[in-house]
């Protein structure tokens, strides 16, 4: 595979990352097919894996040791996340200095390494103070346990407030962003993508098949596949839905893009994504051996101007068609209680 640089981190990378958050309990928990899993996409080129703590509690970070044990570990760019719960323990979360110095020693405990190439915060903390934040990761990285530090699914204004704080206070920054991107997801290309652009940051795309709704998986007038996302979480894909309903129509307009240009829809899918100049890197996820391979072709798809008009003219640039694709609610928004003052300030009120 042709590599792309990661921002301004030197490293390169393949344009598709082998993400591991459906290896272990949270989707395949044969270790061992896993592990063949990860090889296949090494042999085929691949270089970049990512995972997260969270994943499978942890699992998916040691199947990825066990995949790079033997002398496979130095040809990878090894990304792995922080931020999501860990335990009961309230403080076993978030982007504080006290979790992120903590957490790293697991990671690096699972992974079965001295390093890890690409250290993000997984999602924003509103209750943490960003400098609080970098000055760990900046620590990190001096003590020589992470190489360079990112962010994922963090709005705009977050990202330029980070690089505002990082050039004020003399703190690492983050050199990529980890945003939700596809045809179907494309609320990214307002803001975050041009922000990353503005600052050089590498942009690691997660979800570009949509959680499958862009492989064709799950078509109109057609009963839900058994087994996959649609088991674990049935509301995401319920018909009873308007946002559903407006996806499969999607769907099945983008069928017939990908057949009149001759390529499968999932390749389309990962090759719309990988035609914006802002994007360094595709996530691919897979559960199985087939899935995996056959997500490789994409790289070898060129798509037209012709056929990028066309899905533009399916899903407006800028557009999410179910807000739940964001992959992060701001708490102003999720809470009510946020955006209402005490009842006594109310009193009398009219």
């Amino acid at each position: 595979m042709d590599l792309r640089t990661l921002g301004r981190t030197g490293m390169r990378v393949s344009p598709l990352c082998l993400g591991a958050m459906m290896f272990g309990a949270w989707g395949n928990p044969d270790h061992d097919d896993c592990v063949r899993i990860v090889h296949a996409a090494l042999d085929a080129g691949v270089n970049f894996i990512d995972t997260a703590d969270v994943y499978s509690g942890g699992e998916s970070e040691e199947i990825v040791a066990k995949a790079l044990a033997g002398g496979r570990r130095d040809g990878v760019i090894l990304a792995t996340k922080v931020h999501a719960p860990m335990g009961a323990d309230p403080n076993m979360s978030g982007n504080s200095r006290r979790w992120i110095m903590r957490e790293v020693e697991s990671s690096l405990k699972r992974l079965k390494t001295d390093w890890i190439d690409l250290y993000q915060i997984h999602r924003p903390d509103p209750t943490c103070d960003i400098d609080d934040t970098l000055g760990a990761l900046s620590d990190l990285v001096h003590q020589g346990k992470v190489r360079s530090v990112g962010c994922s699914t963090f709005p705009a204004d977050s990202i330029v407030e980070a690089h505002w704080v990082a050039e004020r206070r003399g703190r690492e920054r983050f050199e990529c962003e980890q945003p939700p991107y596809s045809i179907l997801a494309r609320g990214v290309e307002a803001a975050v993508l041009p922000t990353c652009q503005r600052y050089g940051m590498g942009v690691i795309v997660w979800s570009p098949l949509n959680g499958g709704w862009l492989t064709g998986r799950y078509r109109k007038d057609a009963p839900l596949p058994e087994g996959g996302r649609a088991s674990r979480v049935p509301d995401r894909f319920s018909p009873s839905r308007p946002e559903v309903i407006a996806k499969l129509d999607v769907v099945e307009s983008l069928v017939e893009v990908a057949r009149e240009a001759g390529v499968p829809l999932t390749h389309l899918a990962l090759a719309f994504v990988l035609t914006h100049p802002a994007v360094t890197s595709a996530i691919i996820g897979p559960r199985t051996m087939e899935q995996m391979t056959g997500t490789l072709g994409a790289i070898d798809v060129a798509l037209s101007d012709e056929v990028l008009d066309r899905i533009d003219t399916i899903v407006a640039p800028g557009t999410t068609i179910d807000p739940s694709d964001a992959g992060w609610t701001p708490p102003h928004v999720a809470d009510a209680w946020r955006r209402r003052r005490p009842v006594a300030n109310r009193a009398g009120a009219r």
